[in-house]
């Protein structure tokens, strides 16, 4: 069992948590996630690690409240536990070599962007940051990002804070205008990762995705979360959660991870609507 040190909203959909989980705070690096089950009935879910405190043996976990289980475990408060916390899988990002990285981060992505931004941050790096959400009110981490982003820009898709646009908008300006990054790192929705892919490939820019599919038991086993890569011309099968789950955005096939990743949204409805109505029992 492990235990939740302390928990807090971050906007109304999104919460962060620490967990007490040693083994796993003494070897995560960023880029790297975790499995785990809310209680020994509940499902297993991938959840990308936030930060870490070894000398306090804490994980930090960000997340939506987007179905069942993260209803569930939203439910849960500081003093209580969580069932099972597996870790650290996947693969760490990528560091070794670059000097000048631009960070593109959309909504919750944005909690997988920031430890990523840290890092390159700590190693010296010039990191550009650009980070998106639908209004002001779902903006998180804003302060995070400014203290370790040499340049920041914050985009709303209203208007409603900041610039108004999308991500892509003030990348685009950037390439444009000559800036030549070693890497562009994205991470977020789907939609938003083949867009920047799609802006960044007429300048040649290395880009990495972060790439975050259905994943069961976390060690390339069950084939839940496998993608399509194209590799010089050649169809290859990799798998998010031990190939990556960081990949080469130009070899990613997008339309057949958001196909795939649409599978079980009525299904996924309808358990979340059902927690929600236990919960109501519960409370």
């Amino acid at each position: 069992m492990y235990r939740i040190v302390s928990k807090k909203r971050l906007n109304p959909t999104v919460t962060q948590m620490e967990i007490y989980a040693p083994l796993v705070a003494a070897k995560a690096k960023p880029g790297q996630f975790i499995i785990l089950r809310v209680d020994e009935n509940g499902e297993r879910i991938p959840l990308t690690v936030a930060g870490t405190d070894a000398e306090n043996g804490t994980v930090k976990i960000i997340f939506q409240i987007v179905g069942k289980t993260t209803k569930i475990l939203d439910s849960k408060n500081e003093g209580e536990y969580i069932q099972d916390f597996a870790g650290p899988l996947g693969v760490a990002t990528h560091t070794e070599g670059i000097r000048k990285v631009c960070i593109v981060g959309g909504g919750v992505g944005c909690a997988i962007a920031m430890p990523v931004a840290q890092e390159f941050h700590r190693l010296g790096a010039e990191v550009t940051s650009i980070i998106g959400f639908r209004n002001k009110d779902l903006l998180i981490l804003e302060d995070e990002f400014r203290a370790c982003s040499d340049r920041l820009t914050i985009m709303t898709d209203n208007g409603s804070y900041a610039r108004h646009g999308n991500v892509t908008l003030p990348l685009k300006e950037y390439l444009e205008a000559g800036e030549k990054f070693d890497m562009i790192i994205t991470i977020g929705p789907l939609i938003m990762m083949k867009f920047v892919v799609t802006v960044a490939k007429p300048f040649d820019v290395p880009v990495t995705v972060s790439m975050n599919p259905i994943m069961i038991d976390g060690t390339g086993m069950c084939g839940g979360c496998r993608l399509t890569l194209d590799q010089d011309g050649k169809k290859v099968t990799k798998f998010a959660c031990v190939d990556g789950p960081d990949f080469n955005g130009y070899e990613v096939d997008f339309d057949e991870a958001i196909s795939r990743g649409r599978m079980y949204a009525e299904y996924e409805r309808h358990a979340y609507d059902k927690a929600c109505n236990l919960l109501k029992g519960v409370n």
